[in-house]
């Protein structure tokens, strides 16, 4: 029986509300048949993130161990070398990785010879074969033509919570800004990664909106990172709880559901869960994930390649090639 599979972009909040409320069984039945439809279930995205250029950034993110403001045990490192780039990719490709991410902490690019580098490292990954993703703040039109220009796949850019609950976590830039950068990246011709964080005091309705926002975008992002708050300390949020399995389950369900075509990452917050844990996410619906020879996530902990490839070997997993739609 064939599934004729169409994308919406005209979710309500009240429609997304119904599925996130589900009983929970329910709710990870039905996106797991989603998932199905759309997807082969058994293969995993693997992500290689590296922190090219570490701290010392002017935002005040209040969940971020990397804002300059803030007293953590976090050390600055300078933007590193494009070889070094390069290097760490193939060791990433060798690995298993189809996705190599590269972070800078900055609130934006500046058109200096820091970001010539970055171009650099673009090209460079390019070559290898790999997707190639960055995550450097706010970008202008210009400047993500730039960047597709030289090879980047996908951009990162987070929304992190809903526009109602934004200025509660950041006040060094607005939830318009982030849309802004979104919005240059999709007309550059640039895949969308973006999501939110879990964690931040925010309650069911905002993720829910955070979610409504993403899903009736002209085009939804190609890949949705949803990541639990990895509690940094010496941040304002360092000392809050930890996020709840089932919180993080029905997020990912209710965006495998209203955004089907889309990588749903299992990102932030991994190294606090255990296998069980994480297989019940990818029943929800997750199917990528970042992986780290470091086992840092950036500058919070994370699973190690040998922990994931065992945890893939217990579960039927396997890394996924480029792609990843049936």
């Amino acid at each position: 029986m064939t599934v004729e599979k169409k994308l919406r972009t005209d979710w309500t909040l009240d429609e997304i509300r119904a599925i996130y409320d589900l009983p929970l069984l329910e709710l990870v039945y039905r996106a797991a048949t989603v998932h199905r439809q759309w997807h082969q279930p058994s293969q995993v995205q693997v992500c290689t993130l590296l922190s090219v250029k570490t701290g010392g950034c002017t935002e005040d993110c209040s969940y971020c161990g990397q804002a300059a403001r803030y007293h953590t045990d976090i050390k600055v490192k300078a933007l590193m070398s494009a070889e070094e780039v390069i290097s760490c990719a193939k060791r990433a490709q060798e690995a298993g990785s189809s996705r190599f991410c590269m972070a800078a902490a900055w609130r934006e690019v500046r058109n200096n010879k820091d970001f010539d580098r970055i171009l650099e490292m673009v090209a460079g990954v390019n070559e290898l074969g790999l997707e190639v993703c960055c995550t450097l703040g706010m970008l202008t039109e210009e400047q993500a033509k730039r960047l597709q220009q030289a090879g980047l796949y996908a951009y990162n850019h987070n929304l992190d919570s809903s526009e109602g609950y934004y200025e509660e976590v950041i006040s060094t830039r607005t939830f318009a800004d982030r849309l802004n950068t979104i919005n240059h990246v999709r007309k550059a011709g640039i895949t969308v990664c973006s999501g939110g964080i879990l964690g931040l005091g925010e309650s069911h309705d905002d993720r829910m909106s955070m979610l409504l926002t993403l899903a009736t975008m002209s085009k939804h992002p190609e890949s949705v990172p949803i990541n639990a708050l990895s509690r940094v300390k010496g941040t304002p949020l360092g000392e809050f709880p930890k996020v709840e399995l089932w919180d993080m389950v029905r997020m990912i369900a209710t965006a495998r559901i209203i955004m089907p075509a889309a990588l749903v990452r299992l990102s932030a917050g991994r190294a606090e869960m255990n296998e069980e844990e994480q297989g019940w996410c990818f029943m929800a619906g997750a199917n990528s994930i970042f992986t780290s020879e470091s086992e840092t996530l950036l500058v919070t902990p994370n699973p190690g390649l040998m922990q994931d490839k065992k945890m893939f070997e217990n579960l039927g997993l396997r890394p996924m090639v480029k792609g990843g739609q049936l």
